[in-house]
């Protein structure tokens, strides 16, 4: 008020200001001081409403009493007006109206001015006029009001999750150091970005904001062979980064003064899209078990190495005593049986041997599949009769390729000879060669006791056998089939098993025709 009637005055020096106008600023002057001194805070929460009230009156007086260059004061009605309205009650509106008819009607009667043409209308129009200011300013703090409910809700719900979230990474740092597994997670860029004590204290100290293809100085990650460094390619945090996963795999990690051994495995980080953000590693220290295994394996080839040679005398002196004449039948079927389970003693030596010595020599040339499988046939038939297994081999043509004929035989061997142990008498087995494409196939069908998923999975592990085996006391080491998928796969192959319970299964032996870079020497799985 008192701005605009000073810039008045700068504008127009002749202004006429009079009593009334100069008393009305008083008045003004009142209701400051009131919002000052009065202790509204004990009072009720819509007392200070009597402010605007009164104000929307005081400036109808000022207008009514100033001069005809001060008419513009009356614009000043639209704070009182929107002090009123900007309630979260609807009453507020209907104040503003009320306060905005009174400042129309009041001040001609209070300064005794009467009522002429202009009053009339501007009884008529101020309240419309206002009372839509009113109404657009209700809804405009009513909006704002929600708005900042909402704000206020959802900040509510950002400082819960918040709160959740440390909760959570608290738990998380607890459980990830209470477990005795290094574990490291990285973006999709190979950085670490979270790392727990027992991965730090493995593999170099301080390893979160590092790129994990980097190791630090003088530490270096080995293979399975513990020989050559493994490239940067193929070390666990490149592969990650890369979005490769991966599942127990051996790797040695030299830090300078010693070796250790650890099992990796990689889950990746997918969002929501599919899209790699980044992958998951754990590596369980194996140093202890590879040792205990390495012991065994040592045992193994050692106490088998000793039990080779009486065998190999046994047998000799026993077929000595059967080539006798006139030997009493009798002492022959005595005789026959111990050769017999002394031959079967002799092949599990062969296997333990196999399995210990860690390597099996691939002596690759040409050679016809068929004429492979058809030796193997005819040395399981008199086992097949014995048993009353109907023994069938299913072969058109020929099926050359390269090869090592003794080692294939010794993996087809181990799969007939599986066939007809599980097949009960009057069963069947059936094997079928043939050539398709670029591979050779041999596959080997039964009518035996089967397996489920569970015993299908376990079937290549070394010294496994199923439950029905040792139900049934089948003889066997579990060996077999360990030694049949390392020959396979050391020829660039692979073998499958298929089986159904009490339905008979079948092992499919696939190797590429020809592969002349099939290693001489090769390591066995």
């Amino acid at each position: 008020m008192l701005m605009v009637v000073l810039l008045t005055m700068v504008l127009h020096p002749q202004l006429d200001v009079a009593g009334p106008f100069i008393r009305s600023l008083g008045a003004h002057v009142l209701l400051l001081a009131a919002c000052a001194l009065v202790p509204w805070g004990r009072l009720p929460e819509r007392a200070v409403l009597v402010i605007p009230f009164l104000d929307c009156i005081v400036v109808g007086i000022s207008r009514e009493a100033a001069d005809q260059y001060l008419t513009v004061l009356g614009f000043l009605l639209v704070f009182p007006v929107v002090w009123l309205a900007a309630n979260r009650r609807r009453s507020g509106v209907l104040y503003a109206v009320v306060a905005t008819i009174l400042s129309a009607v009041l001040p001609p009667v209070i300064l005794g001015t009467g009522f002429d043409g202009p009053d009339f209308i501007r009884i008529v129009l101020l309240p419309v006029i206002l009372g839509a200011i009113a109404l657009t300013s209700y809804a405009i703090a009513n909006a704002l009001t929600l708005q900042r409910q909402r704000l206020e809700a959802q900040g509510c719900k950002v400082r819960d999750l918040l709160v959740a979230s440390e909760d959570r990474e608290r738990l998380l740092s607890s459980v990830m150091d209470t477990v005795s597994v290094g574990v490291c997670a990285v973006d999709a860029n190979g950085q670490a970005v979270l790392a727990n004590h027992q991965f730090s204290s493995h593999f170099g100290g301080t390893v979160t904001g590092r790129q994990l293809s980097d190791e630090p100085p003088g530490f270096l990650v080995y293979g399975p062979d513990r020989k050559q460094p493994l490239p940067p390619e193929r070390r666990p945090g490149f592969r990650a980064a890369r979005g490769e996963s991966f599942t127990d795999e051996l790797i040695w990690a030299d830090n300078g003064t010693s070796q250790r051994a650890y099992s990796a495995t990689c889950r990746l980080i997918r969002d929501s899209r599919g899209e790699h953000r980044g992958a998951v590693m754990a590596f369980t220290d194996v140093t202890a078990l590879v040792d205990a295994l390495s012991a065994k394996d040592q045992f193994v080839a050692s106490v088998s190495h000793e039990l080779r040679t009486p065998l190999t005398s046994i047998l000799g002196y026993m077929d000595l005593a059967l080539d006798e004449k006139d030997l009493d039948p009798d002492i022959e079927m005595y005789l026959t049986v111990a050769k017999r389970n002394a031959q079967r003693l002799l092949h599990l030596v062969g296997d333990l041997l196999t399995v210990a010595a860690g390597a099996l020599t691939i002596e690759p040339r040409h050679a016809d599949l068929v004429e492979v499988v058809r030796q193997s046939v005819e040395a399981a038939e008199p086992k097949a009769k014995s048993d009353d297994v109907t023994l069938d081999l299913l072969a058109h043509g020929t099926a050359t390729g390269y090869f090592d004929p003794e080692r294939l035989r010794q993996a087809i061997d181990n799969l007939i000879s599986n066939a007809i142990k599980y097949t009960p008498r009057g069963g069947r087995v059936t094997v079928t060669v043939d050539a398709t494409g670029h591979e050779l196939r041999c596959e080997v069908t039964d009518t035996g006791v089967g397996m489920n998923e569970e015993e299908i999975d376990q079937a290549f592990t070394r010294f496994f056998r199923a439950a029905n085996a040792h139900s049934s006391t089948i003889p066997g080491a579990g060996l077999g089939l360990a030694i049949t998928k390392s020959i396979v796969e050391n020829h660039r192959g692979h073998i499958t098993l298929s089986s159904n319970p009490g339905k008979g299964t079948t092992a499919t032996l696939t190797i590429p025709a020809a592969d002349h870079d099939t290693p001489t020497t090769a390591t066995t799985t």
